[in-house]
């Protein structure tokens, strides 16, 4: 028997109950409302916001992005030229410019969209793509991280990211550097979940 099997079935003999973790407030008062917070918070990290496009997702996304040759969908509101559906290896996304996602939501105190493997379909469409469109309703943004993390997302998955801004880098000297090891760019799409 190991040290650790020792330990352990010392533990599990003794037949303690855990405490139960102590009650954690929300931290509610003086908020600002979420949705002028996440915007600035979003900003602040490098992120895009867009109002829902009048002219429809495709045309926006065909303006935004013209030079896109794949554009890769995990959602139904946007085909794309790739479906994430289709892919079996995460190493087929190396070329994506476009990925698209819907988070299921956001944290208003630091400008976060949530993912999962459920969003994503395929993790490396969060780190492989060049730019990131997300998808967000915006009644699913939360005041903050207190929220957050008290939704059963967190429990049900198994691989979850807060995204916040587009990857970076800076130096001692404070350089800083966007897209140097995962997404040039993040937009947050302001659009209602579909019924």
């Amino acid at each position: 028997m190991s040290s650790r099997d020792a330990i352990l079935s010392k533990l599990r003999a003794a037949g303690r109950v855990p405490e139960p973790l102590p009650e954690v407030p929300l931290f509610d008062e003086g908020l600002p409302p979420v949705l002028d917070q996440f915007k600035a918070s979003l900003a602040r990290m490098g992120g895009q916001w867009v109002d829902a496009p009048a002219e429809g997702l495709d045309a926006w996304l065909g303006q935004r992005f013209a030079g896109a040759q794949v554009v890769c969908s995990a959602v139904p509101e946007t085909m794309g030229t790739l479906r994430i559906a289709t892919v079996t290896d995460p190493r087929a996304l190396e070329n994506v410019d476009v990925g698209i996602v819907r988070a299921r939501f956001a944290v208003a105190e630091t400008g976060s969209v949530w993912l999962s493997e459920a969003e994503y379909g395929v993790n490396s469409l969060g780190y492989l793509a060049q730019h990131l469109v997300v998808l967000l309703d915006p009644a699913a943004i939360l005041p903050n991280l207190h929220h957050a993390y008290r939704q059963a997302a967190f429990a049900d998955a198994r691989y979850c990211a807060l995204v916040t801004g587009p990857s970076a880098t800076a130096d001692i000297e404070g350089v800083l550097i966007r897209g140097a090891q995962g997404v040039r760019t993040l937009t947050v799409v302001a659009l209602a979940t579909p019924r």
